[in-house]
């Protein structure tokens, strides 16, 4: 180890900082981040390093950088000189903040790019609410400390408040809900109680595990039980911590399945027995995803709980397919509606129908005969585009387009024999035009 990892409290303090020009501007800001008092000066002088902490220079003249070394050398005061690595006395690292916690990364001067590259890998794992989990600490380990005298189990405890529910919490940004929770953990050390776990209801996206939000990759690999839909694909699965219980619970047209009720039983019976559980949900838990309910059972329970937004379906298919769902020249408006259930509502489908405005219909395609119905008796224009897609953003994602007055007959293409279909959406509107371009086959160039 060629340089020492220190980290210097600047508060208040002088640091010089010689030179103009971007290079020397962001010496400076970093230095007035750390609440450093920042004094500018184009040359260095011994009266200006006077109770100096650290001088930065960033001239970009090699002369006039020496110049500056050999004044704050003779003043005392250690030096940075800006891609001069050999000249300094301590060299800037690659700096990832997250409020109290810092991390810096170091290649000894010899490779900056390097340093940024690792310094973005580690920002990927580290949330952006990270300094959260700090000030949880400082907020009760005076009564840990006093609590739990016993070194090793003081250690359990602050393995969990950093891993456990009350870091989650604190992560999604309630630390409210954080440091209540981590009372009751403190409680229950106290009574020699098993705490209780906490839910997060999580949006799983279209089925691409790579659209996965950080947060819900995160949450995978924390997780005791993942409670999942039955649309959520293997791929999503793979992503789990490899010794997590994985429970289906989802729910199938014509096929036995978990009913809601059991379904929020199932999560509040897990939670009290201190499980980390994913309820994880195909798109977005809170489009069309019932999660509200979860939620609610959850809440009524007393239990902590988080929800993870998903890339929805109609999104996620859309973008995979090629289609704006809104294009300044042919729609400015989008609505979401269920396929299912189509019989009801019959008041709302005229606004449906207008043009202009795009509509992506979910779980539509068992039922697409009624949705052609229900838009033509509306007004809507039998020529109007559609575009089927059917597993969205998955290797085995499939494209129908054609017209509003065919819509029965394009979706029976993606209805089993058995009357059911695999996760598809019908997208209406002049936008679902844009799908059979962006599938047609490339002509050949000669």
């Amino acid at each position: 180890m060629r340089h020492l990892p220190l980290f210097f409290n600047l508060m208040g303090r002088r640091v010089v900082v010689v030179g103009t020009g971007p290079a020397a501007d962001r010496r400076a800001d970093l230095a007035r981040s750390a609440a450093a008092a920042v004094y500018r000066v184009k040359e260095a002088s011994p009266a200006d390093l006077t109770g100096a902490a650290a001088v930065f220079v960033a001239t970009g003249d090699l002369d006039a950088d020496i110049a500056a070394k050999h004044v704050a050398n003779a003043a005392g005061v250690p030096v940075n000189i800006v891609d001069r690595p050999a000249l300094c006395d301590f060299i800037m690292p690659a700096i990832i903040d997250r409020d109290d916690v810092v991390v810096a990364i170091s290649t000894s001067g010899t490779s900056p790019t390097l340093a940024t590259i690792l310094r973005g890998r580690i920002e990927a794992l580290l949330p952006e609410r990270f300094g959260a989990l700090a000030r949880l600490a400082k907020t009760f380990r005076s009564q840990a400390n006093g609590l739990i005298p016993d070194p090793q189990a003081r250690r359990v405890f602050w393995r969990r408040l950093f891993e456990g529910p009350a870091a989650s919490l604190a992560l999604s940004g309630d630390e409210a809900g954080a440091r209540r929770t981590a009372l009751g953990e403190l409680d229950a050390v106290r009574r020699r109680l098993k705490p209780v776990g906490i839910a997060h209801i999580v949006g799983a996206g279209p089925g691409d595990p790579d659209l996965l939000t950080l947060r819900a990759a995160q949450l995978l690999q924390d997780a005791d039980a993942i409670l999942h839909d039955a649309l959520v694909p293997e791929a999503i699965l793979n992503r789990a911590r490899r010794d997590a219980e994985f429970v289906s619970v989802g729910k199938r047209k014509g096929r036995p399945s978990w009913a809601q009720a059991d379904i929020e039983a199932e999560l509040v019976r897990r939670v009290r027995a201190g499980q980390t559980v994913v309820r994880l949900k195909a798109g977005d838990p809170f489009v069309f995803g019932r999660g509200a309910e979860e939620v609610d059972a959850l809440r009524a329970a007393g239990l902590p709980f988080t929800v993870v937004p998903g890339i929805t379906a109609a999104l996620g298919c859309a973008a995979s397919a090629g289609i704006p769902l809104t294009d300044r020249r042919f729609a400015s408006a989008v609505t979401f509606v269920t396929g299912q259930n189509t019989d009801g509502n019959g008041a709302a489908w005229p606004a449906l129908a207008v043009q202009g405005h795009t509509l992506a219909i979910y779980m539509g395609a068992t039922e697409a005969a009624a949705v052609r119905d229900r838009l033509l008796h509306a007004g809507a224009a039998p020529t109007t585009p559609v575009a089927i897609v059917e597993n969205g953003t998955r290797p085995d994602e499939r494209v129908t387009t054609g017209r509003l007055a065919d819509l029965a007959r394009l979706a029976a293409a993606h209805v089993s024999a058995r009357g059911d279909a695999g996760p598809s959406l019908i997208i209406v509107g002049e936008v679902a035009a844009r799908a059979a371009l962006v599938h047609e086959p490339l002509a050949e160039v000669s």
